[in-house]
């Protein structure tokens, strides 16, 4: 495993462990180069997936990318990132189970908007403004309107008498 601050390929395993409910091996690594520590994630890949995005192109799936954009979305929120992790290892999951190698980047934001809905409100609306491409508050303002968004503190509000 090539380490991430160095580059140098020489590394070795310090610890193993399951993560993410068993479905992948998280591991601490030693660079024997340079020292540095680092963790690694092992996932079963059951198909390699391509991304067909709105323009026709083609581009190889990333997780990666999908992690850093729910992570922008959910910035100073509540939320850990082993639920992060659990979500987006969910979606890949029924992205690799639909039975096809092509996804398109709506499946996929559709996904990642369906997961955000349940886990986080707030998140949910930051990532559809950019997903969805708002321009103006009014955007946001018709966006809530039509999910039916109630904010945290009136939703609390309404058990009151």
């Amino acid at each position: 495993m090539r380490c991430p601050f160095c580059a140098s390929e020489d590394s070795q395993v310090k610890d193993s462990r399951h993560a993410e409910d068993g479905n992948a091996i998280r591991r601490r690594r030693l660079c024997n180069s340079c020292g540095a520590r680092f963790t690694t994630f092992e996932r079963v890949q059951l198909r390699e997936l391509t991304v067909v995005k709105k323009s026709g192109r083609r581009a190889p799936f990333d997780r990666e990318k999908m992690i850093r954009s729910v992570m922008i979305a959910l910035q100073k929120r509540p939320i850990t990132s082993e639920q992060i992790e659990q979500m987006i290892s969910g979606i890949v999951r029924r992205l690799e189970s639909m039975g096809n190698s092509d996804v398109t980047s709506d499946q996929i934001g559709q996904m990642l908007m369906e997961s955000l809905a349940h886990l986080d409100s707030v998140g949910y609306v930051r990532y559809a403004s950019v997903y969805k491409d708002f321009h103006a508050v009014t955007d946001f303002e018709s966006f809530i309107d039509e999910e039916k968004l109630v904010p945290d503190d009136e939703a609390s509000d309404s058990s009151k008498p």
